[in-house]
């Protein structure tokens, strides 16, 4: 079973920056899309995200123009950069990771909190 792991979350000010990565536990193959999703508490899971196998990418209405989503090619893990943080930007971020066949990876979440 393919396994994610995220890093690089932590405590930031507002206005500060972060860079999350993901590493995979082994190659995975027939990607299709990859993607950043986050989770703060009382609310749904939300598209934060992704990057298409063509390199299409797609954010969140509120990312946008504050994060950028690439992929490690070799590694096909996805990362994203996000600056000018808000107290809003608080959550687990998760990588998720899609492939040609259905299969749908998940990491464990890595949190991230904005201090105002």
């Amino acid at each position: 079973q393919v396994r994610l792991v995220e890093s690089g979350g932590g405590l930031v000010q507002a206005g500060g920056s972060l860079r999350l990565s993901c590493a995979a536990s082994e190659s995975i193959r027939s990607i299709t899309v990859m993607g950043w999703y986050r989770q703060a508490p009382g609310k749904q899971r939300e598209l934060v995200a992704s990057i298409t196998s063509i390199g299409s990418t797609n954010y969140a209405d509120s990312v946008k123009g504050r994060s950028t989503i690439s992929r490690d090619n070799g590694k096909n893990t996805p990362y994203l950069q996000m600056s000018s943080l808000k107290p809003e930007d608080t959550a687990v971020y998760y990588c998720n990771v899609i492939t040609f066949w259905g299969n749908a990876y998940w990491g464990q979440g890595t949190q991230v909190t904005v201090s105002s």
